[in-house]
């Protein structure tokens, strides 16, 4: 039981290095940043509001694949009565038409490297 004052010192140490990226962004002004990113340049209407594409444009995208491959399902009517194609390259991109300006700010700020471009043409490129 001597050993308190070390188990404690260590656990401080420990606590003060495990959240020290919280405190150092807090401090620094950088905890609430996001990158900008380029406005559509057509339409005010995303196929669903900002906040739900912001956070789970992976999982609609996802689902869109599957449904246009799995189940040959290659359009979705939206809620304001609209058909849109399930298609990364024809709907998305049609409306965010710079890749550099929209997609890689965030992937790049959140270090992803989405497997998307694997497969889909990148605009003004023409190599998958």
């Amino acid at each position: 039981m001597r050993d308190n004052g070390k188990i404690y010192l260590g656990l401080t140490i420990f606590l003060i290095l495990i959240t020290f990226p919280i405190w150092y962004n807090l401090a620094t002004g950088k905890a609430g940043y996001a990158p900008e990113l380029e406005k559509a340049v057509k339409g005010e209407d995303c196929v669903r509001d900002s906040a739900y594409m912001s956070a789970n444009h992976m999982d609609l995208l996802n689902e869109w694949r599957d449904q246009v491959v799995r189940d040959g399902e290659r359009f979705e009517l939206l809620s304001n009565g609209t058909t849109v194609e399930r298609s990364l390259s024809n709907t998305c991109l049609d409306c965010h038409a710079n890749k550099d300006k929209f997609c890689d700010r965030c992937h790049g700020f959140l270090g992803v490297d989405p497997y998307c471009w694997d497969c889909h043409v990148i605009p003004g490129d023409h190599t998958p």
